[in-house]
């Protein structure tokens, strides 16, 4: 890199933390405020932020190692998580909103009674809070380093004390603004790091050895551009860079509803629930979910896959290991000075405002449900902001250390999707139905751990192992519920009449409370659903078609893109959703 590339990136580190120093006075005032910006938040930040938060450093390599591997529909791996996503839209980002919770975790004293929820409320707080989310934060940072050292081509050793450098400038920026600033800077991170990989894109595609979309489509088979998997099995599909069915089913029929997955849980977890306890109203909640997903599966994962392809062309005698390095390799062989420093920067964009989110989430989780809840439960709200500034930057140290053995980042998504599988449906079910009890969601955390061992040493590989993991653990949860007492019959009144989900599996307790609110359309809801999922799928593959020069096939989704923008806006106005911006 020449002295204006890294002038670039000077340049992108001060206007972050400018950003984030602006809110620090308002970030001190209380936890309301540092952890979901005082309910405030506007759908458009909202759902900027959740996109910038799946945008991790990782995220190009890994989408151009799914298509090195099975071409263009490899990408179904998180693809399918639409389905879900969109459930979470029009099923419970208006619920959520509605508990007016300050965490995910404190819904468990929210829905459950007694010890077992006190228990799982505390774990919960501890596994997600805390370990796994250092384990998050540590393959971040992993493929962080990994990028500097493909393109800088310098000793990891040194490229480890930037990263951690940069990771503390993270720290220090999330601890002074709280949750407006880590949101206001990753609107700016992300325009930035989807400006430098489009830029990345364009350049690898239109070089003399690629020749444009179409010539790329030349020199590669055809099955790599399918959007849908091959009609073959395991064994035929290995090898030959497409998916197979059977892998196809696993991920559109039961991962997005029965596995846990961070930003991609069903019924909506972690930092996505953070941004709708965050948003203004119910209105602002369900629009900055709906706008995530639209962005996050349709708008962001061309640049990636174009440069992902061009490096089956370019970079032919890559190891398995080492697709995903590809990418790397692509930008220092192609961007010019001054690009160079851009796409640097846009690769700590990405990586920043994963890091941001995960530090300000994380320590919610700490502070709210563990800390405050079982440690320290009168203290002064300053005292709670200060002890938070002090987790925020405690994570940060731990996560530093985990990070220096973590040796590979490949399959992580697969292994964190098997471990929570079986639980997706649960967490789905305790808004829907009164039996759910603590007990419920425990067996359904532990299940998985004990069986997954089991398959690995018969050698059962992902995604395979979902169909047996799955149905033993629903298995497993039912038995447990109905072998356990219901939640106590006070608390579900109380729940009720603050959410109201409505539906015939709460009649037990609806009728018992004689105001109880109007049942909710489930029918519209299922149609909005069904409507956002096209919508969703139409403008993936219209943009696709047209990058791809089919543009005559790109016309049908366009069409199925407005029918789904006319059912859904149609339903919503319905319930007077048009005042969404008054």
């Amino acid at each position: 890199m020449e002295l204006i590339d890294y002038l670039i990136v000077v340049l992108y580190f001060i206007i972050s933390f400018s950003i984030a120093f602006y809110f620090y006075k308002r970030a001190g005032k209380d936890t309301n405020e540092f952890f979901l910006s005082g309910r405030n938040l506007p759908w458009y930040l909202a759902g900027l932020s959740m996109v910038a938060t799946t945008f991790a450093a990782d995220t190009p390599l890994a989408v151009t190692e799914l298509v090195a591997k099975n071409g263009i529909a490899g990408n179904w791996l998180w693809w399918n998580f639409a389905f879900g996503g969109m459930l979470t839209v029009f099923f419970f980002s208006r619920l959520w909103r509605r508990a007016g919770l300050m965490t995910e975790v404190e819904f468990a004293e929210f829905r459950y009674s007694g010890k077992p929820a006190k228990f799982l409320r505390g774990f919960r707080a501890v596994y997600l809070g805390f370990i796994m989310n250092i384990i998050i934060i540590g393959w971040v940072n992993k493929a962080m380093i990994s990028i500097l050292v493909g393109f800088f081509g310098i000793d990891e050793s040194v490229v480890i004390l930037y990263v951690f450098g940069v990771m503390f400038i993270v720290a220090v920026y999330s601890a002074l603004s709280g949750l407006w600033g880590v949101v206001v800077t990753d609107a700016f991170q992300f325009f930035m790091a989807m400006t430098g990989c489009i830029v990345l894109a364009i350049l690898v595609v239109n070089s003399p050895q690629i020749g444009g979309t179409a010539e790329l489509q030349s020199k590669l088979p055809e099955s790599v551009f399918n959007f849908f998997p091959a009609l073959s099995d395991v064994d035929q599909a290995a090898g030959t860079m497409v998916l197979s069915l059977s892998s196809f089913l696993a991920y559109v029929g039961i991962i997005w509803w029965a596995s846990w997955y961070p930003g991609a849980e069903p019924g909506g977890g972690g930092y996505v629930v953070q941004r709708m306890l965050s948003a203004k109203n119910e209105k602002h909640s369900l629009f900055a979910t709906l706008f995530f997903q639209v962005a996050h599966y349709a708008l962001r994962p061309w640049p990636w896959i174009i440069v992902g392809l061009a490096t089956l062309v370019l970079y032919p005698n890559l190891s398995e290991n080492q697709k995903g390095l590809g990418y790397i390799y692509a930008m220092k062989d192609f961007l010019p000075t001054g690009l160079k420093g851009l796409l640097i920067a846009a690769f700590f964009a990405a990586y920043m405002s994963t890091i941001a989110t995960q530090l300000n989430w994380g320590t919610s989780y700490i502070i709210n449900d563990f800390y405050r809840r079982f440690l320290a439960k009168d203290n002064s709200e300053k005292h709670y902001v200060f002890i938070s500034r002090l987790v925020t930057l405690l994570l940060m140290i731990v996560s530093v250390i985990i990070t220096l053995f973590i040796n590979r980042i490949s399959g992580a998504w697969e292994f964190i999707l098997e471990c929570g599988a079986g639980l997706g449906l649960v967490l789905i079910m305790r808004w829907f139905w009164w039996r759910i009890n603590a007990w419920s969601e425990i067996s359904a955390m532990i299940t998985p751990f004990i069986i997954l061992p089991v398959l690995k040493i018969f050698q059962v590989e992902f995604p395979i192992t979902l169909f047996l993991i799955v149905p033993i653990t629903t298995f497993v949860w039912l038995v447990i519920t109905f072998l356990t007492k219901p939640t106590d019959e006070k608390t579900l009144i109380e729940f009720y009449r603050k959410v109201y989900p409505g539906g015939k599996l709460w009649s037990m307790i609806s009728e018992k409370i004689p105001d109880a609110p109007k049942q909710q359309n489930f029918f519209s809801m299922f149609v909005n659903w069904i409507a956002g999922v096209i919508l969703v799928y139409s403008s993936l593959f219209a943009i696709g078609k047209i990058i791809l020069g089919f543009y005559n096939e790109s016309v049908i989704y366009f069409v199925l893109i407005i029918l789904s923008v006319i059912i859904i806006s149609k339903n919503l106005s319905k319930e007077g959703w048009e005042k969404l911006l008054e």
